[in-house]
């Protein structure tokens, strides 16, 4: 897709969007199953079902997906599709790229061994490697507006007011 098929694509879209901006308000969600069974949950994908458990270093077999890892993955997906969405817009050619996202965990915190570790990424860091001819000007502004635009970064970054329930069924 070039830069031209990417505004004709995407105008008809924008424009709802600025004269109806409640149109742009979508609830996104996602729901899984307690395993009856195992510590696991079974996640509901769209394509297929995730069996999330625990992490080996919290007990787990190391069988079931991370929560923590789909959560990097989540990201490197985001910021993936963003970066070309971005260097297509812009007209940044790209050979090739790779996205990779680390994330630093203390599982003592998650565990309760020490109430002052934290529970959660200590820290996130996320790289791109492209290559490219682009000058570095351009590359500075790819980097700029993916991490403008990339939905899993600015939540993660800069944390939307969040609400806990339990309810019984």
């Amino acid at each position: 897709m070039d830069a031209d098929a990417l505004r004709a694509m995407q105008a008809p879209i924008k424009a709802k969007y600025k004269d109806d901006p409640n149109a742009a308000v979508i609830t996104l969600r996602a729901s899984g199953e307690l395993d009856s069974q195992n510590i696991a949950c079974k996640v509901e994908t769209g394509r297929a079902m995730a069996v999330a458990g625990l992490h080996p270093a919290t007990g787990g077999s190391g069988m079931e997906l991370c929560s923590g890892d789909m959560l990097l993955e989540a990201l490197v997906a985001c910021a993936g599709v963003t970066l070309k969405a971005v260097a297509t817009a812009l007209e940044i050619p790209l050979k090739s790229g790779r996205v990779k996202a680390e994330g630093d965990l203390d599982f003592r915190g998650t565990l309760g061994v020490d109430r002052e570790a934290p529970v959660g990424f200590r820290e996130i860091r996320l790289t791109f490697e492209v290559d490219t001819d682009a000058p570095q000007e351009k590359l500075d502004s790819l980097l700029k507006l993916t991490e403008r635009y990339c939905v899993v970064f600015q939540t993660i970054n800069k944390p939307a007011p969040n609400a806990v329930k339990m309810v019984r069924v």
